[in-house]
């Protein structure tokens, strides 16, 4: 093959390369916030304020939570009667119920955590990921 030929391929396989790379990225999900937002209904009316971004679900909270975590492992996660708080690197997701269904709110951990402060209390660290709590031989428990 001719050094042209092989130019020629070279630049067919960046363009592939670059087109799957945009697929990936306007198309594909890389976040709990991206799986949430692909995958549960929008309801503006809902959300709290500009912080708090809300979407719905005909599930009960804990079959949202089984849904979420099983594609997003959270860095910390609390459930009492009052619904499910999941804790992101930086983002929250919170499943309340409804009378028939769940709202889930997504928001920014500087805004959620002072939110759900009262309910989570110690049970939500506060930092980056599961390595809030340290790497001692308790692993923080």
């Amino acid at each position: 093959m001719t050094y042209r030929r092989w130019f020629v391929v070279g630049v067919a396989v960046a363009v592939v390369g670059a087109l799957v790379a945009a697929f990936t990225i306007f198309y594909g999900n890389f976040s709990p916030r991206g799986y949430v937002e692909d995958n549960f209904s929008r309801a503006s009316g809902r959300d709290i304020g500009s912080n708090a971004i809300a979407y719905t679900s005909r599930k009960t909270p804990s079959e949202v939570s089984k849904q979420i975590t099983d594609a997003w492992r959270p860095a910390d996660q609390y459930v009492d009667g009052s619904g499910v708080y999941l804790r992101y690197d930086d983002d929250s997701v919170v499943i309340l119920p409804l009378a028939v269904g769940s709202v889930i709110l997504l928001e920014k951990m500087t805004t959620a955590y002072p939110r759900y402060h009262t309910v989570v209390g110690n049970s939500w660290g506060w930092g980056r990921g599961s390595t809030v709590r340290g790497g001692g031989p308790g692993s923080g428990k």
